[in-house]
Parts: C-alpha cells; structure tokens; sequence
C-alpha cells in the first residue's frame, strides 16, 4: 500500500525513492545511522546535550531575575561598587548559574532517556507506557536521598509529567 508523502519503512513512501537514487555505500551509511539513532546510548547523549542547551538558557534568563536588589543586604552593598565591578560580579554570577542550571537539565535529559530506553527495550514495543515508567525510574532516582515517600512522589510526578508531554 503506497502512502503519499510516506517515510523509510512504508511502501511506495518517499524513502524508498530517495534511497532508489543513492549509491551502495550511502545507503549502507544511512542504514548505520538510523541505527545509531536507535541507540540508548547516542539516545541519551543527544537528550543530555539537549538538556544542558536548555538548562544554560533558562539559568542565564533565571539570573536575570537576581535577589540581589537594591532593596537586600547584598544589593545595597552591590551598589557602592564601581559599574564595572557590578557588571563583572554580575556576569559572574549569570555565568556560574547558567552552568550550574545546564549540568541539571542534562543529567535529568539523560536519565529519563536512559530509563526509557531501557523500558522500551525490556517491553519490546515503543508507547506510552515507556514514557510513563521511565519517568517514574527516573523521579524516583533522583529523588532516593530523601527516602522511599519521596521516591514514590517524584516518580509519579515525573511520569505524570512525562506522560502528559508524549501523549
């Protein structure tokens, strides 16, 4: 059965007819990285760079919104200083949060990755479900400092949250 405007995989799709035109050797090399993007690992690696992308984003617009305002002990203090030593303290202080906020999303990107694949590869079959327990393996690892309550809380809310964003 033909589908207009198909992928690789359906008959007749448009895939197969880009594929019909390339040389042994690139449909060897896109076969290879279909394949690796199949991978948890080249899954997980791309969830965490995107997830330090984001992270940096969000700290630098978070910095943006400091507590040192005039109207705070260390904003008071901030505004007796020279304007070139407010802006580097600033930019200091935009830079270690933009870090600090980019680490966390990548380790939380690679993790419920991690923990998807991993269901994923255990049920044989990509739905809803994987989204759902990855997120409670997730939540709940990184929530095991605070014991098994908050275990239980953070992986359900997570796999809420992860539900909620692949349905």
């Amino acid at each position: 059965m033909a589908f207009p405007g198909g992928h690789v995989g359906i008959p007749g799709g448009a895939g197969q007819q880009q594929q019909a035109g390339m040389s042994e050797q690139e449909q060897k090399m896109v076969k290879m990285m279909q394949s690796g993007m199949e991978s948890c690992l080249v899954k997980s690696i791309m969830a965490g760079g995107a997830g330090f992308a984001l992270g940096g984003v969000f700290g630098l617009f978070m910095a943006s919104m400091s507590y040192d305002t005039p109207l705070t002990p260390q904003g008071r203090e901030l505004t007796t200083l020279p304007m070139r030593e407010q802006l580097r303290r600033g930019f200091k202080d935009m830079g270690s949060r933009s870090w600090s906020s980019a680490k966390n999303f990548g380790k939380i990107g690679a993790l419920f990755s991690i923990c998807e694949c991993t269901v994923e590869g255990f049920r044989a079959k990509n739905d809803l479900y994987n989204s759902a327990a990855g997120g409670m393996f997730a939540g709940a690892i990184l929530a095991r400092h605070a014991g098994p309550q908050a275990m239980l809380l953070g992986g359900g809310g997570f796999a809420a949250f992860s539900t909620g964003i692949d349905w």
